[in-house]
Formats: C-alpha cells, sequence, structure tokens
C-alpha cells in the first residue's frame, strides 16, 4: 500500500492518471456520438426511403385508381424484406395489409408520425412481440388512410452493434493504457529509487556517486546528465581546495619558517644590517601576498565569478599589447621577443583573465629561458580548424612530457625550477582561465628529439571562435 502512495505521488503517474480519465471521458463521449449519428442516419434513410415510396403509391392512385392502388400495395407487401402497408377506413378500422394492429389514434393526422410507434405482426404469437416503426399517412380524397412505414429493428440492432463493438474496442484500449500506466509509474517509481539511493550517498560525503541514466534521452536523463554535471564541477573544487590546503601546509611552510628566521636576526642587529633584514623580510611578504592573491584569482576563476564578464574581444590586439610590454624586460636579460600575429581574431572572453595568463606564460619563457643556446621566444596567434590558436614556445631546459599534467597542478615545481623565483601557481591559473573559456591547455616540445626527449616549451592556449 505504501507503495502504492509513493507511485501516485510522482509526476508522471498524476499525468498518466489525467490522461487516462480524459481518454475515457472522450471515449464515453465517441460511444454516445457514433451511435447517435449512426441511428440518425438510418432514421433518416428510412424517411428518404418511405417518402419516395409514398409518391410511387399516389402517382399509382392517380393513375390506376383504387384497384391499381390495392394491385399494387399487395404486391409490395408480398416481396422479402417489404415495408409496413395499411388501408384503414375514414375511423381508422384495419382494411387490408401486412400489419395486424397498430397504436390507437396512429392514422387520425396525415404525414410523418411524431415519433416510432409500436406494432404487431400477424406472425407474433403474444401481444408482448411488438415492433417498432416509423411511418407516413396519406389520405385519399375518398377519406382512405394509407399508412406506409418501415420498421426500425435493424437500425437499433446496428446502433447496439456499433455500441458493443466501440465499447469493446475502447475497453481493450483503455485497459491497455492502465497497464501502460502503471507500467510507466513503476519505472518511474524505480529510477526515482535508484536517484535516491545515489543521493543518500553523495550527501554521505561520496561526491564520486553519479545519478543514473537510462540512455533514453528523456527528462530524467537531462536532469540526471545536468546534476552530474554540477557533482563533478563540485568535486573537481573540492579536490582543487583538498589540494590547496595541502599545498599551502607544505609549501608555505618553508618561506614563513624563513620569514620568522629573519625577523630574528633582525632583532639582534642594528644599524644598516637590521635595516637590510627588514627589506629581506618584506621581500618575503610580498612573496607570500603574491602567492595569495594567485590562489585567491584561481578560486575566483574556476567559480565563475561574476566579475569575469565575457564579450566579443580583439585577441590580436591584446597579444600585440602582452607582447609590447614584456619587449623590454626580455631584452634586460639577453632575450628576443618576437611575435607573429594573424590580425583582427575575434573571441568570446575576459580580456583581463586572457592578458594575465598570457603574462605568466611570457613571464615564464623569459625566466627559464634566460642563457639557453638560442635566446629568442616566439609568441604566435593564428586560426586553424575553426579554432584559435595562442602559442608561446622558448628554448630553455623545457618540461620532461610525463610531467606535463603534473606542472599545471597547485604548486608543483620541478626540481631544476627550485632555484627559480616563482610560486608554482602561474600554469595553474592559465589552465583554470582556459576551462572558464571553454578552451583548452596545451604542452609540448618546442624542439622535438628523439636523442634527448625535446628541448624547449611550448604553451599553446586554444580558444573556440565567437560565434557570428
Amino acid at each position: 500500500m505504501s507503495k502504492l502512495r509513493v507511485l501516485f505521488r510522482t509526476t508522471a503517474v498524476r499525468l498518466s492518471a489525467l490522461y487516462l480519465i480524459l481518454f475515457s471521458l472522450c471515449a464515453a463521449f465517441l460511444v454516445f456520438y457514433v451511435t447517435g449519428m449512426s441511428e440518425r442516419l438510418l432514421q433518416q434513410q428510412t424517411r428518404d426511403a418511405v417518402t419516395a415510396e409514398v409518391a410511387q403509391i399516389e402517382q399509382v392512385y392517380s393513375r390506376a385508381g383504387m384497384n391499381g392502388l390495392l394491385r399494387s400495395l399487395e404486391r409490395r407487401a408480398r416481396q422479402p424484406g417489404a415495408n409496413l402497408y395499411v388501408i384503414a377506413g375514414p375511423s381508422g378500422e384495419i382494411l387490408a395489409g401486412n400489419v395486424a394492429s397498430l397504436e390507437p389514434g396512429l392514422l387520425d393526422s396525415e404525414g410523418w408520425t411524431e415519433r416510432p410507434f409500436a406494432y404487431q405482426r400477424y406472425t407474433d404469437e403474444t401481444k408482448k412481440d411488438s415492433h417498432v416503426a416509423l411511418a407516413h399517412v396519406l389520405v385519399l380524397d375518398n377519406g382512405l388512410r394509407i399508412l406506409v412505414g418501415r420498421d426500425l429493428q435493424e437500425p437499433q440492432k446496428f446502433r447496439a452493434l456499433v455500441r458493443q463493438a466501440l465499447m469493446v474496442a475502447l475497453g481493450v484500449m483503455g485497459l491497455g493504457a492502465l497497464v501502460i500506466w502503471f507500467g510507466i509509474g513503476r519505472n518511474a517509481l524505480k529510477r526515482i529509487d535508484r536517484m535516491s539511493e545515489a543521493s543518500t550517498k553523495i550527501m554521505a560525503g561520496d561526491l564520486s556517486q553519479r545519478l543514473p541514466t537510462s540512455g533514453s534521452g528523456d527528462e530524467f536523463d537531462r536532469l540526471s546528465e545536468s546534476l552530474n554535471a554540477m557533482l563533478s564541477r563540485i568535486e573537481k573544487l573540492n579536490e582543487g581546495l583538498r589540494q590547496v590546503s595541502d599545498n599551502i601546509a607544505h609549501d608555505l611552510k618553508t618561506p614563513l619558517t624563513r620569514l620568522r628566521n629573519k625577523a630574528e636576526a633582525a632583532l639582534a642587529r642594528k644599524g644598516t644590517s637590521q635595516r637590510g633584514a627588514l627589506e629581506e623580510i618584506i621581500g618575503e611578504s610580498d612573496q607570500l601576498i603574491r602567492t595569495f592573491n594567485a590562489l585567491l584569482m584561481i578560486s575566483r576563476v574556476e567559480a565563475g565569478s561574476s566579475a569575469a564578464e565575457m564579450s566579443e574581444i580583439d585577441l590580436s590586439q591584446i597579444v600585440a599589447d602582452c607582447v609590447e610590454l614584456y619587449e623590454p624586460v626580455a631584452d634586460d636579460v639577453g632575450l628576443k621577443l618576437e611575435a607573429d600575429v594573424a590580425q583582427h581574431l575575434v573571441i568570446s572572453g575576459n580580456r583581463e583573465l586572457i592578458g594575465q595568463a598570457l603574462g605568466n606564460l611570457i613571464d615564464n619563457a623569459i625566466k627559464y629561458a634566460e642563457g639557453a643556446d638560442n635566446p629568442q621566444i616566439r609568441v604566435s596567434l593564428e586560426k586553424q580548424d575553426g579554432q584559435v590558436l595562442l602559442s608561446v614556445a622558448d628554448h630553455g631546459p623545457g618540461i620532461p612530457e610525463a610531467m606535463h599534467d603534473e606542472v599545471v597542478k597547485r604548486f608543483v615545481r620541478l626540481d631544476e625550477s627550485r632555484s627559480k623565483p616563482g610560486t608554482g601557481l602561474g600554469l595553474s591559473l592559465v589552465e583554470a582561465v582556459m576551462e572558464m573559456h571553454h578552451g583548452a591547455l596545451r604542452l609540448a616540445d618546442t624542439v622535438p628529439s628523439v636523442e634527448d626527449g625535446g628541448k624547449g616549451l611550448t604553451v599553446q592556449m586554444v580558444f573556440p571562435m565567437a560565434a557570428t
């Protein structure tokens, strides 16, 4: 009983029940409408046939007189499936015909009978064996009355047959609809139970659970797919938060300890030595602030901050401005910053975030390409296969291919780069920006080589073209 109560609370079952009720009402209306129309059609055909026969009888009477009329009626009455024929006197007594008795007063008025009437045949054994007919009364100039009618038993049988056939057909259809309704409700209830079970595990903390889908593409599947996408997003954000917590505990412990030691050393010094120590403390503090600012920016981007509004932007102009900004920095360390930028490439994005991501890539390239055999950094922008490709290539030490997936994680730094200043958050920020723009971040060797595994690093930001 509890299962049925739960079943009747589901939207699918309620809608099915509503459709079943509407179907039943329409079916009942259809039965009465069709049978009524069938009966009226047959009665109209009966009236037309009787009217035509009355016209023929009038012609026979006017042409052959009373004797000819009697012979014609006698011949007509003997035919198989004959109509009703009655010749009555002026007072209504039956003189001849194929009808044994009629309702009293039926022959008093000329024209069609007001309603179907009861009559008896000569072959009826009892008075209970009465029949129903519809007739037209014709009054002759000598006072005799002629009744021409037609039995309505056939239309009534046809009406009953049609009604019975419709009732059986609609009954079968209704039973099928009821079975389908119950099946739909039972299936919906099972799917809701599976979704509730998965939701219970999710609420218990298991974010790896996903709501089940049947592959039918119905509203339950669409809802499950939307919620599963949301769960994947939440799981990724929680994993990022856990990684940040772990990374902060490990990577920020060293600079904080170093900062404390320098503060203690500053207390023990005097004069210019103390001032130099304080400047070092300020430098360490600035580095920590930059780290936390980078973390905050990544969190905002991954959360889809409302501040990161999208609009159509000219990516070519952004790249040109960024290259122009970093050219003096590259010159100071003996590097040549070149640009190959296709003009007027428009995408949908956030100008500030893309500029900051590109700045991080160029800054990393300058930092790690310093002292390389080929002192060149190349920034290129092109359109390829319906996408916009923004690349920053250097000829520095590069990154092993096995570490490409690792270096985009927060605070991850290779052993070779430990001596370089940085937080290990640059590529993490770039990846977050690309995800927000529905793009991709790719890493590859600038100069592939079989012997030593490749030289340099090319970082590529892949953007979808703006919709036209």
